[in-house]
């Protein structure tokens, strides 16, 4: 007589399935946070630049398109009107810095009005953007 053993294996989960989707919401994260980070300002005709880098840690935006109209954070602020918005913005505990979007058709003279007024405001950490020049 034949007896049949029948051997009871444990149940296992499968894990390349599961590293699979780990690292595809890894990627989809890591974008979401750099889209994110880029967008703030409104859009202008950056200047062109080689060795252009975004710096990830300033918290304000301030975009100055070729008209000469200045935002801040998207809401428009007048030159006078602009270190006192920036002061009541600024008031965290650490010190921020501010990103300047400045059309590359602006007046030279407008900007270091900007400049100015951002100074006043008690911010000295200032990063101008530039768009990354693809041709050196």
């Amino acid at each position: 007589m034949k007896i049949n053993l029948q051997i009871i294996k444990k149940p296992r989960i499968e894990m390349l399935p599961l590293i699979d989707i780990v690292f595809l919401l890894l990627v989809f994260f890591i974008y979401a946070m750099l889209s994110m980070a880029v967008h703030r300002g409104l859009p202008v005709v950056l200047p062109l630049s080689t060795t252009a880098k975004i710096d990830k840690h300033l918290v304000l935006s301030v975009t100055v398109k070729a008209d000469g109209t200045i935002y801040v954070d998207k809401e428009q602020v007048s030159l006078n009107s602009l270190a006192g918005v920036l002061e009541k913005k600024a008031r965290t505990g650490r010190e921020p810095g501010v990103l300047l979007f400045a059309d590359r058709n602006l007046p030279y003279q407008k900007l270091f009005r900007v400049l100015d007024r951002i100074r006043v405001a008690g911010l000295h950490r200032i990063s101008l953007q530039a768009e990354v020049d693809e041709k050196p």
